[in-house]
This record gives C-alpha cells, sequence and structure tokens, in this order.
C-alpha cells in the first residue's frame, strides 16, 4: 500500500473478511438503479415523457391559447400497491423502489388525503406584475396588501377580461388558471381602485403568460419515470397548492402554505400571542397523489397599542421606570420587536390612520428631541424650535402622556410618539422567541395523537375542499378523510454494558431502559486531576452541600464502572460578575498535575441556565484551556439524585474515552456485512431569520472506532446560508486518518447521513458531496475506494402517522421502531419514515431516511434496521433517540459553534442621522459588524480535538 499520498502509512488493513457478494441488488445495479423490468401499460414512450417537460412549441401554444385544452378524462383506478416493487421501464432501464419485509405488519393513518382525480392537461402560469398608476413602488408591498389589490383586479375583471377563469395568485409574482385568460403574445391590464385606510389609490395589474405546463409529467412522475425530476413536478404542485389555499384564505390568515386563525390563541410574553393553524401541502406519493394536512402553531403581534407591547416585552408594570436614558439591551429588545412591524399612528382624528415604518429610536425623550419648525396656520411667522412633544401638542391638540420616552425614526427621519403608535392585525412575528416565549409555544403545541388527528379530520370536513368551485376548477377532486398505509415495527436491539454489570445485556421495551445493576461497557481515563468551579455564593448553596454532591457523584461513578482516583478535588468559589476565563483559568491552576499531564475535568455550577455564561465557560475550555468541562444547575446540588448523578457519569465517561453502551459485536458486522465501516454525520445550520451578518456553520463527525460508538468533530465556518459544504474534502481526509489512527485499519465502507437539505436540493448536495468524499479517499491513497452509502436526513417535516386502536404506545403515539415505506413515500426515491423513539408527550414525529446513494451492497431492510439500531447508541441516554447519532452528533456540534465565535448578533447600534441622533436598525442590519464570509475550518483545542468534547 503506498505510503506517498496520505496517512495510511505502512501498515496492512486489518478489516475483517469481505462478504458474499452483494445482497441488494445484482451486479452491475446500484440502489435505486435495478435492472429493467415490464414496462408500465399506462406509462407514456421516454420520447413523449421528455416532449412533457418542456412547454409547447410557440405555434402550438397558439392554438391552445385560442382554445381550450383537450377534455379531461377521469383518472383511472390505480392499481394495488405491489407487496415487492414497482417499476417502469424507461430507456432500457427501470427504477425499482424495495420495500422491506422484516417486522411486524401493521397499519397506520397517516395525516395526507389522497386525492382521487387531478388534471391530465394543461395548466398556465402567468406573471403578475402590480404597479401604482403613477409612478412605481420601490420594493413590492407586503402580501396582504398585493392580494387584496389582486382580489379586486379579478372581482371586477373575472366575468370580462378574464374570460371567466378563476386564477390563484401566490401575492408576489406568479399566477396559475386552469384555462388560458390571454394569447400568448398577449398582456391584460386591470386597472383597480384599492382603498386602504381611508384613502383611494389607483393600481395597474399586468397579466402576461410565461409557461402551459403540462400536467400529465406528474402522472408519469408517480409511476416512477426516472426522466423527470421533482423539481419538473413543483409548478404542478405549487398551482395545487395555490388553489386550495384561495379557498382557505375566506377563512383564515395565510403564510405560504400554513394558515392560522385568532380563534384558537394563547397570549405569550413580550407583546406575542400564539395561534393554531393549519399547514397544507400537495405531495407525491406511490401511484397517487396527496394532500398533506398538519398542525401547525406561530407566533403573532398582539394587535392594539404599541406602548403595551413594549411594556410587556420589558416586563415593566410601571412606564415611569423608563425615565432617563434607555439601556443598550432595552434598545436592542425594542429594535428587534419592531423589525419589520407594521404600525399605525391614530392623531389624526376623523382623517383617520397613518402607516408607519420605523429604522430606529430617538437617543433623548421626545420632551427633549427638538427641531425648526412653521406654524401653517401662521405662514408669516418665524420658525420656532420646538419639542416633538410640543408639536403634537401645538398641531393635532395631543398632549403626550409619556413625553419622557424617545419616539420612533420614520423615513425622512419623521419622529412618532410610541404612544400614538397601534400594532395591526394579522402580523406574524419572525423573530427568535426567547426561552419563556419558547416554552409557552411548546406547551402551546403539544397535544396528544388523537387530539391533532381529530383537529386535521375537522377542519378537512369544515372546508370540504374537494367541493370547492376553484379546486374543482382545476380538475381536482378529493374526499376529506384521511388514508391509512401498511407500516412495520421492528424489534428492538440487545443493548451491551460491561462484564461488571449483573445483567450485562439488556432488551428495551417501548424504547427505554435504566442503568440499574448496569456498568458502562468501557470506562475512560480515571479522573485524577480535577477541580470544581462554583460560580453560586455560599447563602445559596452551602460548602457541607456541595461536598455531600461530591461524594454522592464520586460514589455513583465508582459503582457505574467509571472510576475517580482523586475523590475529593479542588473546590473554589468564583465570581459570576468577574471574567469567566480568569476564574477558570484560577481554578485549573489549583489542580495539581505532574509536568506531563494536563487538567482533565472542571466541573462548572451555574445558578441557572444563563446562555451568556455557558457559552462563556465553553468557548474558555474550548479554545483557551483544553480542559473538558461539565456544567450543572446549582438546584441539582441541593439535594443529591442518584439519577442525576448516574446522568453526570455517562456524560464525563464518554468525554475522558469511555463508551457507555454498545450494540453486540455480531449484529454489527451482520448488518455492516462483515466490513470496517466508518459513519459520518454533517449538519449546516443557518442564522435565525432577520439576523444578518452571522456565517452558516457546517458539522462533521466521524466515527473513530468498528462500533459507531466514539466520535471525533470538525466544524466548518461558511458563507451565511450557504447550503453546500466548502471544504468537505478537506474534512473527510482528517476523518479517514483519525479512524485509521485509533483503529489502524482503513474503512471499507462509509455511510454518510447528511441533515438539512430539502428535497429539491438532493441531487445537487449528492453530486457534490459524495464528489468531495471520493476525492478525499483518493487523495490519501491513490487506489483507494471504500463502498459509499448517503442518506439524506430530514426531521423538519409535517408528515405524521396514528397508530388504529389500541396498537400504539402508552402516550398514543406510534411505537418505537415503526417504519413506513409504503404509499405515502416518494415514488423516486428509496424513502422510509422511521418512529426510533418513544414520545414523551405530544404527537411524535418520525424521521424521514432518503437513501441518495449506495454501492455498499445494502438491501432496504438491512438500512432501515441499522438506523434504528444505531439510535440505541447514543452515548449520553438510557432511551433510544429520534435520529441517527452521528446526526444527533452533528446537531451538538452546530449548536456548540456559538462558544468558538464572537457574538455577531442584530442590534440597534447608535448611527448619525439629521436630527440630533437615533438608535438605528428597526427595519435593517446596522449591526456595526462587517459580515464574515471566510470560509474556515474552526478548530478546538489540540487536547479535545478528538474527543467527544461536545457531550
Amino acid at each position: 500500500m503506498s505510503s506517498q499520498r496520505g496517512s495510511f502509512r505502512g501498515r496492512p488493513s486489518r478489516g475483517r473478511p469481505s462478504p458474499s457478494p452483494s445482497r441488494g441488488h445484482p451486479p452491475g445495479s446500484q440502489a435505486g438503479e435495478p435492472p429493467s423490468s415490464p414496462q408500465h401499460q399506462q406509462s407514456p414512450s421516454p420520447q413523449q415523457a421528455l416532449q412533457s417537460l418542456a412547454p409547447p412549441p410557440p405555434q402550438q401554444q397558439q392554438q391552445q391559447a385560442s382554445q381550450s385544452p383537450p377534455p379531461q378524462k377521469p383518472q383511472e383506478q390505480q392499481p394495488q400497491e405491489s407487496k415487492a416493487s414497482t417499476s417502469v421501464k424507461q430507456e432500457g432501464r427501470a427504477f425499482v423502489k424495495q420495500y422491506g419485509t422484516s417486522g411486524r405488519s401493521t397499519r397506520v393513518i397517516a395525516n395526507y388525503v389522497q386525492v382521487s382525480k387531478y388534471p391530465e392537461g394543461y395548466v398556465y402560469q402567468y406573471d403578475i406584475e402590480i404597479e401604482p398608476k403613477d409612478g412605481r413602488f420601490t420594493r413590492l408591498p407586503p402580501p396582504y396588501m398585493t392580494r387584496a389589490i389582486y382580489d379586486q383586479g379579478m372581482r371586477k375583471y373575472r366575468q370580462s377580461k378574464l374570460r371567466g377563469v378563476p386564477m390563484v395568485y401566490d401575492a408576489r409574482k406568479i399566477a396559475y388558471a386552469p384555462n388560458p385568460v390571454c394569447d400568448p403574445d398577449e398582456t391584460l391590464r386591470l386597472d383597480v381602485d384599492y382603498a386602504e385606510d381611508g384613502r383611494s389609490n389607483n393600481f395597474v395589474i399586468q397579466i402576461r403568460q410565461s409557461a402551459v405546463i403540462n400536467t400529465s409529467i406528474l402522472t408519469d412522475y408517480l409511476r416512477g419515470n426516472t426522466a423527470i425530476e421533482i423539481s419538473d413536478i413543483q409548478p404542478i404542485l405549487t398551482a395545487f397548492d395555490l388553489a386550495i389555499g384561495s379557498v382557505i384564505h375566506r377563512e383564515m390568515v395565510g403564510f405560504g402554505r400554513s394558515f392560522f386563525s385568532r380563534k384558537q390563541m394563547t397570549n405569550t410574553s413580550g407583546g406575542l400571542e400564539l395561534w393554531r393553524g393549519f399547514s397544507f401541502s400537495f405531495r407525491p406519493g406511490i401511484d397517487h397523489l396527496y394532500l398533506n394536512v398538519n398542525t401547525a402553531v406561530t407566533a403573532m403581534y398582539t394587535p392594539g397599542g404599541l406602548l403595551d407591547s413594549i411594556a410587556r416585552l420589558l416586563n415593566v408594570r410601571d412606564l415611569n421606570a423608563l425615565r432617563g436614558p434607555m439601556s443598550p439591551n432595552s434598545v436592542r429588545q425594542i429594535g428587534g420587536f419592531l423589525r419589520g412591524l407594521t404600525m399605525y399612528m391614530r392623531h389624526r382624528g376623523v382623517q383617520g390612520k397613518r402607516k408607519v415604518a420605523v429604522k430606529g429610536l430617538t437617543k433623548v425623550s421626545l420632551d427633549k428631541e427638538s427641531f425648526e419648525w412653521t406654524d401653517p396656520n401662521k405662514p408669516d411667522s418665524e420658525p420656532e424650535r420646538i419639542t416633538i412633544a410640543e408639536y403634537f401638542r401645538k398641531r393635532y391638540g395631543v398632549v403626550l402622556r409619556y413625553p419622557f420616552l424617545p419616539g420612533l425614526i420614520g423615513r425622512k427621519n419623521s419622529v412618532f410618539p410610541i404612544e400614538l403608535c397601534e400594532v395591526s392585525e394579522n402580523q406574524r412575528y419572525k423573530g427568535k422567541l426567547d426561552d419563556k416565549q419558547t416554552a409557552d409555544m411548546v406547551k402551546f403545541a403539544c397535544q396528544r395523537p388523537n387530539q391533532n388527528m381529530e383537529r386535521i379530520t375537522d377542519i378537512l370536513r369544515s372546508l370540504n375542499l374537494g367541493q370547492q368551485g376553484t379546486v374543482n376548477a382545476f380538475g381536482i377532486q378529493m374526499p376529506s378523510e384521511l388514508t391509512k398505509v401498511d407500516a412495520r415495527v421492528l424489534q428492538p436491539p440487545t443493548i451491551n454494558y460491561g462484564e461488571r454489570s449483573r445483567l450485562p445485556s439488556v432488551t428495551p421495551q417501548g424504547g427505554a431502559w435504566n442503568m440499574r445493576d448496569k456498568c458502562v461497557r468501557s470506562a475512560g481515563k480515571p479522573l485524577r486531576y480535577w477541580a470544581v468551579l462554583i460560580l453560586v455564593d455560599r447563602h445559596t448553596l452551602p460548602d457541607n452541600r456541595a461536598q455531600t454532591f461530591i461524594t454522592t457523584l464520586v460514589n455513583m461513578c465508582n459503582r457505574t464502572g467509571y472510576r475517580i482516583d482523586h475523590p475529593q478535588p479542588f473546590i473554589m468559589r468564583g465570581n459570576l460578575n468577574a471574567n469567566i476565563s480568569t476564574e477558570m483559568q484560577r481554578a485549573c491552576r489549583e489542580i495539581r498535575c505532574p509536568p506531563n499531564e494536563s487538567p482533565q475535568l472542571l466541573l462548572v455550577v451555574l445558578p441557572s441556565t444563563n446562555t451568556q455564561v455557558y457559552q462563556s465557560v465553553k468557548n474558555c475550555a474550548y479554545t483557551t484551556l483544553g480542559v473538558q468541562t461539565q456544567c450543572m444547575q446549582a438546584k441539582h446540588m441541593q439535594r443529591p439524585n442518584d439519577q442525576y448523578c448516574a446522568n453526570l457519569c455517562l456524560k464525563i465517561n464518554v468525554k475522558l474515552g469511555g463508551i457507555n453502551q454498545t450494540l453486540p459485536e455480531p449484529d454489527m458486522q451482520d448488518m455492516l456485512l462483515g466490513k470496517p465501516t466508518m459513519f459520518l454525520g454533517c449538519d449546516v445550520t443557518h442564522p435565525a431569520p432577520g439576523e444578518q451578518g452571522k456565517p452558516s456553520i457546517a458539522s462533521v463527525v466521524g466515527s473513530t472506532d468498528f462500533m459507531g460508538t466514539r466520535y471525533a468533530a470538525t466544524l466548518i465556518q461558511l458563507q451565511s446560508r450557504e447550503e453546500l459544504v466548502s471544504r468537505l474534502q478537506e474534512t473527510i481526509v482528517r476523518h479517514l486518518k483519525l479512524f485509521y489512527k485509533k483503529t489502524r485499519t482503513k474503512p471499507q465502507r462509509i455511510i454518510f447521513y447528511r441533515d438539512g437539505v430539502s428535497e429539491t436540493q438532493f441531487a445537487q448536495v449528492r453530486d457534490r458531496e459524495l464528489l468531495d468524499i471520493q476525492r478525499a479517499c483518493a487523495s490519501v491513497e491513490r487506489e483507494y475506494k471504500p463502498q459509499i452509502t448517503f442518506l439524506a436526513v430530514l426531521k423538519r417535516h409535517n408528515t405524521r402517522f396514528f397508530p388504529i386502536g389500541r396498537d400504539g404506545d402508552r402516550t398514543g403515539n406510534c411505537e418505537p421502531g415503526t417504519v413506513v415505506d409504503r404509499g405515502v413515500t416518494m415514488p423516486m426515491f428509496q424513502d422510509f419514515y422511521l418512529f426510533s423513539h418513544a414520545a414523551i408527550q405530544g404527537t411524535s414525529r418520525p424521521t424521514h431516511y432518503y437513501i441518495l446513494h449506495d454501492d455498499s451492497g445494502f438491501t432496504i431492510d438491512t438500512i432501515q434496521r441499522l438506523s434504528y439500531h444505531l439510535c440505541y447508541t447514543y452515548a449520553i441516554c438510557t432511551r433510544s433517540v429520534s435520529l441517527v447519532p452521528p446526526v444527533y452528533y452533528a446537531h451538538r456540534v452546530a449548536d456548540r459553534a456559538r462558544c468558538h465565535l464572537v457574538d455577531m448578533g442584530v442590534s440597534f447600534e447608535e448611527a448619525s442621522s439629521m436630527s440630533s441622533g437615533y438608535y438605528g436598525g428597526a427595519g435593517r442590519d446596522t449591526s456595526g459588524v462587517r459580515e464574515n464570509t471566510e470560509v474556515r475550518i474552526i478548530r478546538t483545542h489540540d487536547l479535545l480535538d478528538e474527543t467527544m468534547y461536545f457531550m
């Protein structure tokens, strides 16, 4: 083996023998691309399928525009789904969707409605341009306004210029119609009068045909035609989504594909309230089109006085507490709240109200902010300098009750009193929720599965979408009942613990087990050099209670199989208000280490879950000290609890190189076909909406042992909102070297779980990142070509399943191990939904796995079982988790990324203006931080870089 190109240096592979020939696919085929099978009788020819992807030629478009498309025939009843596979021949090749067979068969209810009929003809796409009759918009108005203008035009012209054809509009630039409304080369011009706030305005709507979409390609896609990509059918699905959305908009407030009502709402903190609603979207399935309906919750601005909202935001009961200059934190909070908010001023009596756009706050109060003013009732008088408070009294007869508050800066630096502004209705909050709001959101959204299913069923019957005129005009028919699909329940794995355990093996029931009478599988490096840093005063946490807890923790660790050789660590009190890094360094200096040793652990006791302090602790540990840290809240020290101490032990053992539990080695080798395998997990996280100047972060974790239990992590800073992982090749090389360093063996197989990718990005991400993995392998050794399995993992989706009768678990959810790969899965992917965990409360959400590439010879049963069993190996938990540990660890690493980076949050910062100055940033990025677009690998301290520090 060549040693010129990499780190597999001079040592032969000691991997286990190669397995027998591929069990998953015949020779010469890959997953998802088996050999040909007989052509489906209703499938179009390859030439017809390719032609259907493009719009008709101009001459044909002219004919289609001048006459209605051919009459639509009812969709033929589809054959029952095959229990083995479905196939469609396409250009000599056929896509065969494999279905798993292992496990106990069952049936579940999906939150999908099977569409009984949809058009197999044409849908017409139009460009919509809305402009004022005199002038132009500098930017497109908000959706509620464009929709209102458009609806006004539809009511006025539908039976005349629009030929009686209904059109559905996305409230931005695009509309769809089931029949032509104008000739292909014609531009319809609709003059519309639209009144808002008591003032009438004239607008022009221009309609131009932009595409003619052949909807028969949707049928081809549902039947597995490999010439059609999911992006090709997206315009059809969008048109159908808008068709049902036009009906739901009459009853509820819509945002994209989600719709909400204030009829079911609750208040939360910070001037916000929570609304319940639903999401609606059409989804392709096996041989059928489905409408997916799911419950949803969103945060909305509380309508009414802005002053009341700001008082709730700042948590003040008496507004007199706001006298004097505002603190930077208060200014930042108000700035985040006002960003993107539409408000009105009511100060003109019968003249109505005035819309206000805000970009900042004045630096001084309204009784001090002044300007030169000439009284319009006395045009010959000399200009005088008056305050804003005086101006409103003289100009409008309004005496401000709170002139000591700052004012709002609007366009052209005009100033408005907060107390005269009102928050308009039906506005969605797009900012980041704080901890209290998040907890309220979770509580409000948490409903048992049967409650969610009843709400979905009720809204379907109430809307009766299948009988609505606009929906029928598009040729869509469907019942108001949810569909049932076949499912299977996989058997849980056996979990192995240390040999000193009274019961070294356990088979979990209901996705959970306990550590009673069990020892960790292998202990990490014994703990000798450690200290305790308490950032709490003695009154809150006396010394004796702290010492009692340490004794309990040491005893529990020793009973659990992890050795603590120094049971009496140095305990230091730190100052929470001092520099946290300095306090940690002081504590580490008190640890008496030999010359060649470093501190192993710093147990940090925090007063609460303060994010800022926690990040400071981790930042110092990761970048400066290179010491493992374990944070805990002081309240847990008050009364030592064995279960809590056992959980801490699991975390400490993993951080110091131990393994808590494993799957049986024979079972792993059976699933991995006897080949040494490296597991990789990757996730990309982006800044929150409205946050500018923050980079996106990619996290990659790779296993460093044969059992997929030990991992190392790499962080990559990307350009803001970048989805593809730059420098992935370099990162994969690092993990290949680490795997070889720890095992002295080359991985013969790589299983790559990729999170954070949408279905329309699958092809792009797979092609780019699969190539990076292959190049990484070739760069360490020219002929090194391990088998690669590439899976996409989606957790944020709207698919839910409900057990039938008493077939669920104690919470009413599907049992752990339930897998669905039929009916409502994708027709052109090897994909499956997996419930790998037991929900504690609420409605469980399955994880959606897509096999995008596989040259490892896995069967679908093997991949499903492997993914499920891995969820029992999450290092610090005695429960199965909701997604495979490589992805779960990548999530944790990405979450820790903020500890490596300088805080670049969006906030109000001082800026100059024509007045005496103001705090800017309500509607734009004025954070004062230059956007960091550098792509780089973020390294932790050398002492932590190859450990599971992120646990």
